[in-house]
């Protein structure tokens, strides 16, 4: 089976609801950048998509960043003075600033207010804090938590460790008949987020496992990392492998009601930008494109200057959009199998068109050659979008001049490029039609960069 084949066929509601259970089954680890639970997420990534993991030590040097120490943890609680635990991490791994350092110490409330963060703005939810990367440490809980605390003294323990170790990412390479390679990212470094971080893992992760199952013309290489730190180690240790990097999406925040949205890369008018364009443009869900910038997620470590790769974003209710961003309201509640299938649909049919984009050169190109003769429209008699299908064997014929090609005829005719495709598979069976390479496809580029 082809990607554009699975695009249309794949069961997309037994899909959505295997990846919320998927979700559910890693919401309650305690992810960081380094660590265990980093570790055990991405085992378990491994038993839907044929990942491999890298462990990549304390120190090293990766361009302008350092790998930081391992952290792991075990245990934290804000008791009372009755020893009555008032913050629990046991109840929830948001509960801690992620990545404090080890702590053992009675204050008053005073004394320990500094180390409570709250959301005033939202007084009922539990905001997410990291300190990666000055030691530090601290507790989260809700505005309405902190005002019921009584003055008086607290016991404040944070059992955890921070030494050298290792920084682990996993990877998945899926061969093609050409080295040209597609680039998926997601960050698996959050605790208990769904949208942000664990919505995009699993997409990725059954993305990678359906396309093991293909016919496949690119390579496509998953990366499976903590976010920033994660992605510049990748790209340190793989920079020689980077020119064939064609194209590339960033998943995150793909879980939630709101639409689809993506966003273009550094360069905007890559294959890949034109592509998700036409996708978002096209279907019956519609969706939003909207301009690179560099706020976000890896993508703009991916399309950083000095590399430049055709990466872009794909996102539904992402940092910039929603409220519930990096607290507790990022639940399992949050997210819904009927939009972690609209996701996975929309990658899909970006994926067909890098797979099925061709030039088109008409074999018959002096006048309209006669297609009912060779019975093209009876081909399509019957189907609901015949119209369109008719309308698409004259937009290729007339568009095929070994230049443009079949994305470049879509955008054009203002046609689903899946239509497009179809017409001209119906060309080449009764020979009036020949594919060859994008021009521009050894770049990554698109049209407007030749």
């Amino acid at each position: 089976m082809k990607v554009s084949e699975l695009a249309r066929s794949a069961p997309l509601p037994e899909l959505g609801r295997a990846m919320h259970e998927f979700m559910a089954d890693l919401f309650p680890l305690c992810r960081s950048i380094t660590g265990d639970g980093l570790r055990e997420t991405l085992r378990r990534v491994a038993r839907v998509a044929p990942l491999q993991l890298q462990e990549v030590p304390s120190g090293t040097r990766a361009f302008d960043w350092t790998v930081p120490r391992e952290w792991n943890i075990r245990d934290a609680w804000v008791a009372d003075a009755r020893g009555r635990r008032v913050v629990d991490f046991r109840e929830s791994n948001l509960r801690v600033v992620n990545y404090s350092v080890p702590v053992r110490r009675r204050l008053t409330l005073d004394e320990l207010r500094p180390h409570l963060h709250t959301l005033p703005d939202h007084p009922t939810w539990v905001p997410y804090k990291t300190s990666y990367y000055a030691e530090s440490w601290g507790f989260c809980l809700s505005q309405e938590e902190l005002d019921r605390l009584p003055p008086g003294e607290y016991e404040a323990v944070i059992d955890s460790t921070l030494a050298d170790g290792h920084l682990t990412y996993g990877e998945c390479v899926l061969p093609g008949t050409s080295d040209a390679e597609v680039l998926i990212s997601s960050h698996a470094c959050h605790p208990s987020l769904a949208n942000d971080n664990l919505s995009g893992v699993a997409v990725a992760a059954h993305l990678a496992s359906l396309l093991a199952r293909t016919e496949r013309r690119l390579t496509y290489r998953f990366l499976f990392a903590p976010g920033t730190i994660g992605a510049i180690v990748w790209l340190a240790r793989n920079e020689a492998r980077l020119p064939a990097v064609r194209a590339g999406l960033v998943l995150a925040c793909v879980g939630d009601a709101g639409p689809a949205v993506y966003k273009r890369s550094r360069r905007g008018d890559a294959l890949v930008d034109r592509a998700a364009a036409h996708v978002l443009g096209t279907r019956a869900g519609g969706g939003e494109v909207v301009a690179f910038s560099p706020y976000g997620n890896d993508e703009r470590q991916f399309c950083s200057p000095g590399f430049d790769l055709p990466v872009g974003a794909l996102t539904r209710s992402g940092h910039d959009r929603s409220d519930r961003h990096h607290t507790s309201a990022d639940d399992m509640a949050s997210v819904a199998p009927g939009a972690l299938a609209d996701s996975l649909s929309v990658c899909l049919d970006v994926l067909s068109i890098l797979e099925e984009d061709a030039a088109v050169t008409s074999l018959n190109p002096k006048c309209e050659p006669q297609l009912g003769r060779r019975g093209l429209y009876r081909t399509f008699g019957g189907r609901a979008d015949r119209a369109a299908l008719e309308s698409a064997l004259l937009w290729v014929l007339s568009c095929a001049d070994g230049v443009h090609t079949l994305l470049d005829v879509a955008e054009r005719a203002r046609l689903p490029f899946a239509v497009v495709e179809e017409a001209a598979r119906a060309l080449e069976s009764e020979h009036l039609l020949r594919r060859g390479e994008v021009p521009g496809a050894g770049t990554g580029r698109g049209r407007a960069d030749r």
